[in-house]
């Protein structure tokens, strides 16, 4: 009798599939900030519209206030921050990073080819295509936090 009803009860729960955190509302929510701020000066080591901004201080202002998560702070840590995603399924919201073996720069994927960054000293935060002549020539990978 024990035996048949074991065969009977449902089978057990199996662990859901990890899914990436950045939902698509969300990954659209922080484009929209980040493209928010464009125009911004940028500072070496800021992270506020106050301060201005460097590539990183950047992501992490928009990604805080938009998720409530703050992400590492250098752009070699943000290179692992996250899971992997292929150029092929990139979405808005995704990081955008520049450099294979280091990373160099980053920014924050905004849609239709276009990330916003923060690029260098004497600029301001910018959106720009990935197709340009500079950025193309990049090596370039993308996280999904």
């Amino acid at each position: 009798m024990l035996l048949l009803a074991a065969c009977g009860s449902a089978p057990p729960a199996r662990d859901p599939v990890p899914q990436p955190s950045l939902s698509s509302a969300r990954g659209s929510d922080i484009a929209i900030h980040a493209m928010g701020l464009v125009g911004t000066p940028y500072r070496y080591g800021g992270n506020t519209p106050e301060s201005g901004f460097d590539c990183s201080g950047l992501i992490g202002y928009v990604y805080k206030s938009r998720s409530g998560h703050t992400p590492p702070r250098t752009v070699a840590l943000l290179a692992d921050f996250g899971a992997a995603v292929d150029a092929r399924e990139r979405r808005t919201g995704d990081l955008v990073i520049f450099g294979a073996d280091p990373a160099w720069h980053a920014g924050i994927y905004v849609g239709e080819g276009r990330f916003v960054h923060a690029p260098s000293t004497g600029g301001t935060v910018r959106l720009d295509r990935l197709d340009n002549r500079y950025w193309a020539r990049q090596a370039v990978r993308y996280r999904r936090p």
